[in-house]
C-alpha cells in the first residue's frame, strides 16, 4: 500500500487550520498542524513532509522566517506562503526569498487545490541539474550556472525577467523553467508582444465575445486561458503600449481576466515568464513601462550569458548544429577547419547563438569536401553588417553595394528577431509597413 503524502500546515488561528486540514484530508493527504514557528520546527525536526503551508503572520514569528527556514534545511520541499488579502509586496517577498508560491486570505478553495497538485507533482529535488536533452548546450562556468537556475526556479510558480542580448536563447530557457517545472505538462503559450497590432491587443490577450466588435464573429478564447494551468511566456514585454501594461498588471494581481464584451470575470491559472532582448529598467526610468508592473514581473531575475561570454562552448555548439544541418539535408557532416573554428571563437558574435546557427548554415552551403574553411564563413561581411558604417574605406568598393549589405543585413536581423512578422520588424526598425515593403521587393527579400 502506497504511503499517503503529508503536509504541515502553520497557521494560529483555529478556523484557518480545520479549512485546511478538512480540504487536504479530502484531497487523501495526511495533515499536521501547528500554531506558531516553534511547533513548526518541532515537526520539521521529527518527519519529513511532502509540502507545507504557512500563514505570514505568527505569534512568534513570521512565515518569512520558515520559508527562509526550509529553504537552508528542507530545501526539496516546497512551501507556500498564506498572506492577508492585497498583500503583493509580502507575497513578493515570500516568492524572492524562496516560497513555491502564495495564496490570499480568504481561502479560494479551488485556488488552494490547484497549488497542493502542482507543489506536489514536483519530483528532483531542488539544485539537482536537470538533463535538457541536447538543447541548452555548453560546460562553461555560465551555462552550468544557468541550469542550475533554471532546475530552481522550476521549483516555483514566482515569475521570472528573463534578460539578455537576441539571439541568445531566451525563449528556450522559459520553456525548461516550464518543462522541469510542476507545469511540465501543462500549455506552453509563448507570445510576441511586439507582433500583435495595439488595437488587436486586448482582444488577443484576454479573449472576446461574439458581436464585441467589428469582424468578431464568434467567441474567442484569449492566450490567458489557452495558458490556464500553465505557462504564459511574454516574450519582447518592452514592446507593450502603456494602456495594455494597466490591463496586464491587473489580470496578473487578480488572477482573472475578462473578454472583450464579456460581462463575468474568469479565473485562469497562470505562471508569468517574461523577456526582452531591451533593458527594462531603462524603459522604466524613461517612462515607457510601468514600474508596478516591472516590480510584478521582476520577482526574480535570470540572466541568459550572450556568445562571446562562453566562448569555450562555440566548438559543441557548432558539432552539434552542423550534425543537425547533415540530418536535415540527408547529406554527409561537414567538418570545421581548425582555423576557421579560430576564426569563431575571435568573433563578438552580436547575434548570438541564432547568428552562429545562421553563419554555419550558409558556410555549409558554400563548403567543399565536407570541410568548412576561413573564407566558407564571410567574417568580413558579418563584421561589415555589424558594425554598420564601421569599415575602412579600403573596404568599399562600391558605397551603394555597402549600405544595400547593411540595409539587407539589418532587415533581416530584424525579420528573425519577430519571426518574421514584417509589421513588427518594421516596428522595430522605425519604418512603415509601406516602406517596409517596398525595400524587402528592392533588396530581393520579399
Amino acid at each position: 500500500m502506497t504511503a499517503r503524502q503529508k503536509a504541515l500546515i502553520i497557521d494560529d488561528e483555529p478556523d484557518i487550520r480545520e479549512l485546511l486540514e478538512i480540504t487536504l484530508g479530502r484531497m487523501k493527504l495526511d495533515t499536521r498542524s501547528a500554531r506558531n514557528v516553534k511547533e513548526a520546527r518541532e515537526w520539521l525536526a521529527r518527519e519529513p513532509y511532502d509540502l507545507c503551508l504557512t500563514d505570514m503572520r505568527l505569534p512568534d514569528g513570521t512565515g518569512l522566517e520558515l520559508v527562509q527556514y526550509i529553504q537552508q534545511n528542507h530545501p526539496q520541499m516546497p512551501v507556500a506562503m498564506i498572506t492577508a488579502y492585497g498583500s503583493m509586496e509580502t507575497a513578493i517577498t515570500a516568492l524572492k526569498a524562496g516560497a513555491f508560491d502564495y495564496l490570499t486570505k480568504p481561502v479560494d478553495l479551488g485556488r488552494l487545490r490547484e497549488l497542493v497538485n502542482s507543489a506536489l507533482r514536483l519530483r528532483s529535488p531542488a539544485g539537482e541539474e536537470v538533463p535538457v536533452d541536447n538543447r541548452l548546450l555548453g560546460q562553461s562556468p555560465p551555462m552550468k550556472a544557468l541550469r542550475r537556475q533554471i532546475a530552481k526556479l522550476a521549483r516555483s510558480q514566482a515569475p521570472v525577467y528573463i534578460s539578455g542580448e537576441s539571439g541568445s536563447g531566451k525563449e528556450l530557457v522559459a520553456r525548461l523553467i516550464h518543462e522541469q517545472g510542476s507545469r511540465g505538462e501543462r500549455p506552453f503559450v509563448p507570445v510576441n508582444c511586439g507582433a500583435i497590432p495595439s488595437e488587436l491587443m486586448e482582444s488577443e490577450f484576454f479573449g472576446h465575445k461574439k458581436g464585441s466588435f467589428t469582424g468578431a464573429i464568434e467567441d474567442k478564447q484569449g492566450l490567458f486561458q489557452a495558458a490556464h494551468g500553465g505557462t504564459l511566456f511574454l516574450d519582447e514585454v518592452a514592446d507593450l503600449p502603456l494602456p495594455m501594461q494597466v490591463k496586464l498588471l491587473r489580470a496578473i494581481q487578480e488572477k482573472a481576466v475578462r473578454a472583450v464584451g464579456g460581462q463575468q470575470e474568469l479565473m485562469v491559472d497562470v505562471r508569468i515568464l517574461s523577456a526582452t532582448h531591451k533593458d527594462l529598467a531603462a524603459e522604466v526610468a524613461a517612462g515607457r513601462f510601468r514600474q508596478d508592473l516591472y516590480y510584478r514581473l521582476n520577482v526574480i531575475e535570470l540572466r541568459v550569458p550572450p556568445l562571446r561570454e562562453r566562448r569555450e562552448d562555440i566548438a559543441e555548439l557548432a558539432t552539434v548544429m552542423l550534425r543537425r544541418l547533415a540530418q536535415e539535408c540527408e547529406a554527409p557532416p561537414a567538418t570545421l577547419h581548425p582555423e576557421a573554428l579560430e576564426k569563431l571563437k575571435s568573433y563578438r558574435f552580436p547575434g548570438n547563438v541564432r547568428e552562429l546557427e545562421n553563419m554555419l548554415e550558409r558556410a555549409y552551403t558554400l563548403c567543399e569536401a565536407d570541410e568548412i574553411r576561413p573564407a566558407d564563413l564571410r567574417l568580413a561581411e558579418a563584421t561589415g553588417a555589424s558594425d554598420g558604417a564601421g569599415a575602412s574605406l579600403a573596404q568599399i568598393d562600391n558605397l551603394e553595394d555597402h549600405l544595400e549589405e547593411i540595409e539587407r543585413a539589418l532587415i533581416m536581423q530584424a525579420l528573425e528577431e519577430t519571426r518574421w512578422n514584417r509589421t513588427a520588424a518594421a516596428q522595430r526598425l522605425g519604418l512603415t509597413f509601406r516602406s517596409m515593403r517596398y525595400r524587402l521587393k528592392k533588396l530581393g527579400l520579399d
